[in-house]
């Protein structure tokens, strides 16, 4: 009989970590400005399934919501402005079966997720397949007041005399369009409907580029972030070409206007084997990327060797180690640990979500070990 689940969202399975890092410090690190003491973090805690395995293991409510776990991280505050869809489509629900729950979203897409194993719902269908099609959404992402949240100069402003880094985001360049056109469809778009791309990224560039220039006017951003999820264990879904001609024009206007007014790191968020277009996004302005998975063949240390100080990361250690033996997580852990910790740029973690069967004892001695090398390599540091 399966065991009964009692965390099943993605509020439920949030992590507490105490951020002692203030922005200065971390800014630093990340530029390779200054190198004193490492950074360790989790970055996404555990999957769906995971705290169950780990409550009848005896895990304490602190170690269920990861407090018990000493990390060592950056203090951040989020602007609270809105770059992406602005619909007006309430979301709701359609209907629940034995395994999945259907719901329509703020696009209008019918969502369907799985009960039990999945905390993020998968779209049925899309909003766009055409030209015409995107041109009666295309108001969703123009410029509005409404996507300066009230008291955000406030926000910001707080942010930045607490020292934490002051960050904002922006939508995909991949992953936004994917939204609304699907993944096949996006792919084949590049090379049968290149003006509907382009035009969907003039749009949301041009929407983005006025809310951030607002923003950086008032308040100086630190960071700029980026999801975009464009790659698997084979690589990415799309070439050089591709992020040169649509992505990086709409990346490059935005980073320009932050960077010209004091922001640091441009964070790229990105499962899978991204190695191919790595350097069409650093000439597009990302200077950090994450979570680096080693199972996609994103060894931290070898691209360490390859970009040196062009580009910072977050993650890179393999998740999928903490299921096996002590040596192994050991021989993890002295493989990539020192290293980065001698380079700086890197706050080191998993490379994602802590898979199911990972034994709480593994995850306890992980943590133990890695702070027992961090210190040892801190000390070289001096």
């Amino acid at each position: 009989m399966a065991r009964p689940l009692k965390w099943l969202t993605h509020a439920d399975l949030a992590i507490k970590k105490t951020c002692t890092v203030g922005r200065e410090e971390y800014l630093d690190h990340m530029t390779f400005r200054r190198n004193e003491r490492p950074l360790f973090t989790e970055i996404f805690g555990p999957l769906v399934g995971l705290k169950e395995e780990w409550e009848e293991q005896g895990a304490t409510p602190e170690e269920l919501d990861f407090s018990a776990f000493p990390y060592r991280c950056e203090r951040r505050g989020r602007v609270p402005v809105n770059t992406g869809c602005l619909s007006g489509i309430a979301p709701q629900f359609i209907a629940e079966t034995d395994h999945h729950l259907l719901t329509r979203d703020e696009m209008g897409r019918r969502m369907r997720m799985m009960k039990g194993v999945a905390t993020l719902p998968l779209p049925m269908d899309y909003p766009v397949a055409t030209l015409d099609d995107w041109r009666k959404i295309k108001h969703w992402y123009e410029f509005s007041e409404e996507r300066l949240g009230s008291g955000w100069e406030q926000a910001a402003q707080a942010h930045r005399a607490a020292g934490r880094v002051v960050t904002v985001s922006i939508p995909g360049g991949f992953d936004e369009p994917r939204q609304l056109l699907g993944e096949e469809a996006l792919c084949l778009a590049y090379y049968d409907q290149p003006e509907l791309i382009h035009d969907i990224l003039t749009t949301i560039g041009e929407m983005a580029f006025q809310v951030l220039e607002r923003v950086s006017r008032t308040a100086p951003v630190d960071m700029l972030s980026v999801h975009e999820d464009m790659a698997g264990k084979t690589g990415p879904l799309i070439g050089p070409s591709q992020v040169q001609e649509f992505i990086a024009p709409y990346y490059r206007r935005i980073w320009d206007l932050l960077a010209e007014r004091g922001a640091r790191l441009f964070d790229q968020d990105s499962d899978g084997d991204m190695r191919r277009i790595i350097p069409a996004f650093l000439d597009a302005g990302v200077n950090c990327m994450h979570p680096i998975e080693p199972a996609s063949h994103m060894d931290i240390v070898a691209l360490r060797a390859k970009y040196g100080e062009r580009l910072a990361f977050y993650g890179g250690i393999d998740k999928h180690v903490l299921r096996g033996s002590r040596e192994e997580i050991v021989a993890e852990l002295e493989y990539k640990i020192p290293p980065m910790v001698a380079s700086g740029g890197c706050v080191l973690g998993l490379d994602h979500r802590i898979p199911n069967g990972t034994p709480l004892a593994n995850y306890r001695f992980y943590i133990e070990k890695a702070w027992e090398i961090l210190e040892r390599c801190t000390s070289s540091l001096t």
